[in-house]
């Protein structure tokens, strides 16, 4: 076994803490200072280093030897409380020093205190605990003889000494390659397109393997597979169900994901009725992902209103147990391990550096041997893989090879040992990280920034000789576990969440002192618990849980929200909490909406490094004792909407990093504010009316090394442009900045008001920008140049005296622009874009309430990825050179009087999801015309003549039934001569009175429209070229189905097209065929003599028969002028 390999025990990471504050200066000046005995200082610094010795040993063997792991839990017991130990006397040194500097008067009345030895009872308390812990230690590191334990050596800083202390960069990229399941999706993908005749409806598929296997990957594949998209399911939805199975919840999500809306019914009869009128007669793909329940009744009640659903409905289960398949009476689809192959595509994929193209011989056949032990575990693979990327010597891939970790057994089958194997090489200070993600429940999707606080509070980041910010430290940890997929990146950005399998890793490290409410099992809270948590939809109020008072020694106090507008309630007394356990290092009321007061005994808080009261709406003071907590690190009061001002003696929490009070009605700065040297994070600041400290504070602002998000409040208080200077905005790393000015603010100089705007400029790392009321008449020139070149989100809003916009178009990076109450603004010109190819990456453009603005001249070279244009509340707006928009999401234009009449081209690609009737009227002067996945769209509607419009086109529209047209199309679209439908299921039947005289160019995939296509042309119609498209047929073309004027026909994705018809062709110049797989040969009779041109593109078959010079039939179209046969 090669222990000495192993990242470093995580025991270790916990010893490191007590060794820093034992190197302390300060604490042997505490010592002598108080005439304490110094050799209880040494002694513990020995016997410490004694018990890490024995750490990588009995971290191994606590697996496999139940005494082992008894002696491990006493140990960091042991530690934990001489942990508590230092960190009084810590507090006791910091509350010294922070006394004694702000009041003078008294300093040396406390000095004197402090080297007389007058605190007897602290320092009786002090020696008394030393000794009891060194007893403690003595005792147990007595035990390794008995317990056969071996001490391991270990380098300086804690880490296994052959560890890499640097990774290599990497992006964890999101999965979209699945390796080795093409055969279970082809048989999913059939199990749900087939027409089965099932009496029992809805029929029901579950996919069963043992956790890691990538059932829901697979279901994710399928679910989004074309083939799905083509088999007319009515409705789609995904619902994560999870081993939280209540049936009125369960149903009620179903019910949710179907509608789209939130529902909070708390009647099951209620919700079954609106689930039932949903779901009749329509034909439904419903996933369960991850489901658990065992029970048959409460599957039986769920599935009750899901028996409605239309023939042909379907529910893909996944689970890990075939008994919850049983009790669904679903059909089964294992999903075994991978392949031996496919395992090694896996396996390579992770490991290989970035750069290398394969491994050399020895590393590859170790690497196999690897593999052959991962036994076809994707995530396994994936998680090993990231390992090895980061080693790279044969010693190192061969001591994983060989490690018994392998073979030990888990008392829980759930903790894959490829996965635990990747935890006991992690860097103890990582195991440490990772483990205390046990508090997050299954699926939380949790931010770096608030995982990074949690861990500062708790002293996990390592900081030797502050040589960087323990924020910098918390990144690389968190990016290191990131790096090897301990941690995955959500569908949110910004947030992460862990899989199943590593959040049970997590609790199963650290079951002893980690508990999760809910989560754990019975309600007994062991005393060594040291970090507690609970979901607030797991309990309607906190009455003491019970027995959480018997853990005094309870270091984390933690709500966990999936909502920030979720409540809780406390229903016992909090300073009956603060009295009985009083080692907290982390403490959140985030969300208790009870919580009206803040007693005045949290002061007694010593160890506190971080205090969350954010939505605690009915707080509107705080007591002067929070500044007492001289070790707070951390301290938020977001959304405390009626807090009406910060503590008097803030400054006296000289380590405070992390303030955040956002969303309060607090008007002013504390005072003393600027001398708060150390704080890293601070989301609001409020410019002082007194003229005088407000010069001071932002003189103290520029003395903080700021980073992350700043909003500068009352912006209109800086009378000296010099001032704004002062605060050095430009010199902080801030990523998102706020600028806001009071709105009833009346300036009496617009040139003083640019010029405080220019002094604040920010730095070029700036991505998220919001200026607010500001009161100038134009913008100074960084907020266009190539000053903000990674500005991703600009905010204008109610900047009512500036007369002209600036070339906002130079921001290259801009993806998000929302303008917004701009009353002087009464024309957009060239002025707005500042070069031919301006607006280049946005996405998302948006106008609200701008009174006045009248004309917006649109480059056509601008805006070439836009996605979402919003045009509201802008009354006097005509757009008379508005002429081309394109939007790849979603287009909503309101208010009393805009007028889009001039718009030429609208081209909406998917959204529009509340738009059920799509009304052409608004649009008179458009030319061209798509709709491209508008969910919920069903009609288009047109009352009049519409003169312009010469391409309309509706792509992929699930919902799409008909026209609502009064009459026919010959006379309300004159000018019509493109006209596509296709993949819109539900259009049968084309507007009664035939189609436009003038139409040329039709595509379409509805075998009923084609074959009533001769009824609705009139006999002049010239349609010339027809498209199909993802025909589900055999065979085509049937002579009576093609108009006589046809003269080009495209056929294109229809899998099971096998052959043609002559008659059908005779009148074509033109014949296209494109993957058309199942295709064997073009008509028995030839071709007619009339097709010219002929293009097979991607038809193995008929490339194979047609081949030049040797295929079978090559000679039948060897003649044709214009011929291309190729993949």
């Amino acid at each position: 076994m090669a222990a000495e390999l192993v990242g470093g025990a995580l025991l270790s990471a916990f010893l490191q803490v007590s060794f820093d504050r034992l190197a302390s200066p300060q604490l042997l000046d505490f010592f002598h200072g108080r005439k304490l005995d110094e050799k209880l200082l040494a002694n513990l610094n020995i016997m410490l280093h004694s018990i890490n010795a024995l750490a990588d040993d009995a971290e191994l063997r606590q697996f496999t030897d139940p005494h082992v792991k008894a002696w491990l839990l006493a140990v960091k017991e042991a530690v934990f409380d001489a942990e508590d130990l230092l960190g009084e006397i810590d507090y006791e040194l910091t509350r010294c020093q922070v006394e004694a500097q702000y009041e003078p008067q008294t300093f040396t009345y406390k000095v004197s205190n402090f080297f007389n030895s007058t605190f007897t009872s602290f320092n009786k308390k002090i020696e008394s605990g030393m000794k009891e812990v060194l007893e403690k230690l003595e005792y147990l590191a007595n035990q390794k003889g008995a317990l056969g334990l071996k001490e391991c050596t270990y380098s300086d800083d804690g880490l296994g000494s052959k560890v890499p202390q640097k990774l290599p960069s990497s992006s964890l990229m999101v999965e979209s390659v699945i390796y080795g399941r093409d055969a279970d999706k082809d048989i999913i993908i059939n199990w749900l397109t087939s027409e089965i005749d099932n009496p029992n409806q809805p029929s029901i598929l579950s996919v069963v393997g043992m956790g890691g296997l990538g059932k829901t990957t697979l279901a994710q594949h399928v679910y989004n597979h074309p083939k799905i998209e083509d088999a007319k399911f009515d409705i789609k939805a995904w619902v994560y169900v999870s081993d939280h199975f209540h049936v009125l919840t369960v149903t009620r999500t179903i019910l949710e994901a179907i509608t789209n809306k939130k529902d909070d019914s708390g009647n099951l009869e209620m919700v079954h009725k609106k689930l039932k009128e949903n779901l009749s007669r329509r034909k439904f793909l419903l996933v369960l992902d991850d489901v658990w329940n065992e029970r048959r009744e409460e599957w039986e009640v769920v599935q009750t209103p899901l028996s409605y659903g239309a023939p042909g409905s379907r529910i893909l289960v996944t689970t890990r147990g075939e008994k919850v398949a049983s009790i669904m009476r679903s059909k089964v689809h294992h999903l075994k391990q991978l392949g031996e192959n496919e395992s090694w595509n896996v396996f390579e994929n992770h490991a290989l550096k970035d750069g290398d193209l394969e491994f050399s011989n020895e590393l590859e056949q170790i690497g196999k041997r690897i593999v052959k032990k991962c036994n076809g575990l994707p995530l396994a693979l994936k998680t090993i893989g990231c390992l090895l990327r980061t080693k790279s010597s044969t010693l190192d891939w061969k001591s994983i090879l060989e490690s018994d970790i392998w073979e030990l057994p888990i008392e829980d089958s759930e903790i894959i040992p490829a996965l635990f194997l990747s935890y006991l090489y992690l860097p103890s200070h990582l195991k440490k990280c990772f483990a205390y993600c046990a508090l997050f429940p299954k699926d939380h999707e949790f931010m770096k920034k608030k995982l990074i606080l949690l861990w500062m509070a708790q002293n996990f980041l390592h900081c030797p000789k502050k040589i960087r910010h323990p924020e910098e430290v918390g990144e690389q940890y968190f990016n290191d576990l990131l790096s090897r997929s301990f941690f995955q990146e959500s569908h949110i950005v910004g947030c992460f969440l862990m899989h199943d399998l590593l959040n049970d890793l997590a609790k199963y490290v650290c079951a002893d002192f980690c508990f999760r409410l809910k989560f754990d099992k019975g309600q007994c809270i062991s005393k060594t618990t040291r970090h507690f948590s609970f979901q607030f939809h797991d309990v309607k109020s906190f009455d003491g849980f019970g027995t959480l008072t018997n853990a005094k020694r309870l270091r984390s106090f933690l709500p966990i929200s999936e909502l920030c507008l979720s409540e809780w309630h406390f229903k016992i007394s909090i300073h009956d909490l603060f009295s009985k356990i009083k080692f907290l290092r982390v403490l959140s009321f985030s969300g208790c909406s009870d919580l009206i007061e803040v007693p005045d005994s949290i002061g007694d808080l010593k160890h506190l490094h971080s205090l969350d009261l954010s939505w605690c709406i009915a707080i509107q003071k705080l007591p002067d004792s929070i500044c007492l907590l001289y070790n707070l690190l951390i301290l938020k009061f977001n959304f405390c909407l009626n807090l009406e001002e910060l503590p008097l003696n803030l400054h006296k929490l000289t380590k405070l990093r992390c303030l955040e009070f956002r969303h309060t009605k607090v008007t002013k700065m504390p005072v003393h504010f600027g001398e708060l040297k150390n704080i890293q994070v601070l989301d609001t600041f409020i410019v002082d009316r007194n003229s005088e400290i407000s010069t001071k504070q932002l003189g103290g602002l520029n003395q903080l090394n700021l980073h992350g998000r700043l909003s500068i409040n009352d912006v209109q208080n800086i009378f000296n442009p010099l001032d704004a200077l002062k605060a050095n905005v430009k010199d902080k790393q801030l990523v998102e900045l706020e600028l806001k000015w009071r709105s009833d603010h009346i300036p009496n100089d617009p040139r003083k008001e640019k010029e405080v705007l220019q002094n604040l400029q920010p730095s070029k790392h700036l991505e998220d920008l919001s200026i607010c009321n500001y009161n100038g008449t134009e913008f100074p020139s960084w907020v266009f140049d190539n000053s903000l070149s990674n500005l991703v989100l600009l905010r204008l809003g109610d900047c009512k005296y500036c007369l002209c916009l600036p070339p906002l178009g130079l921001l290259s990076s801009l993806k998000t622009l929302t303008i917004r109450g701009l009353d002087g603004i009464v024309s957009i010109g060239a002025e707005f874009y500042g070069s031919n190819t301006s607006f280049a990456c946005l996405e998302s453009l948006e106008f609200y309430n701008m009174k006045e603005w009248e004309e917006w001249e649109c480059k056509t070279t601008s805006f070439p990825r836009l996605q979402r244009l919003y045009v509201n509340e802008c009354p006097k707006l005509k757009g008379t050179h508005l002429k081309k928009v394109v939007v790849s999401d979603e287009l909503r234009i309101s208010g009393n009087n805009v007028d889009t009449s001039p718009l030429e081209t609208l081209h909406i690609h998917g959204g529009c999801d509340s738009l059920p009737i799509f009304w052409l009227d608004f649009f008179p002067k458009l030319r061209s015309f798509r709709l491209r996945r508008c969910q919920n769209l069903r009609r288009i509607s047109q009352e009049y003549v519409h003169n312009h419009i010469m391409d309309l086109n509706i792509y992929e529209c699930p919902q799409f039934k008909s026209f609502l047209f009064p009459k026919p199309m010959q006379i309300l679209f004159p000018s019509l001569t493109r006209l596509n439908i296709t993949n819109c299921p539900q259009v049968e039947l084309f507007p009664d009175g035939g189609l436009p005289l003038n139409i040329k160019h039709m595509s379409l995939s509805c075998l009923k429209l084609i074959a009533s296509l001769r009824d609705n042309l009139d006999p002049n119609t010239c349609l010339e070229h027809l498209s199909i498209e993802h025909l589900d047929v055999e065979c085509f073309p049937d002579e009576v189905l093609l108009p006589h004027s046809l003269t080009s026909l495209r056929i294109q994705y229809c899998p099971n097209l096998k052959k043609m018809h002559y008659k059908g062709l005779c009148h074509l110049s033109s014949l296209t065929l494109v993957s058309c797989p199942s295709l064997q040969c073009l008509p028995a009779e030839d071709l007619p003599k009339s097709i010219s041109s002929l293009t097979i593109l991607n038809c193995p078959l008929l490339k194979e028969r047609y081949r030049n010079p040797d295929g079978e039939d090559w000679a039948k179209i060897a003649h044709i002028q214009k011929l291309d046969v190729r993949s």
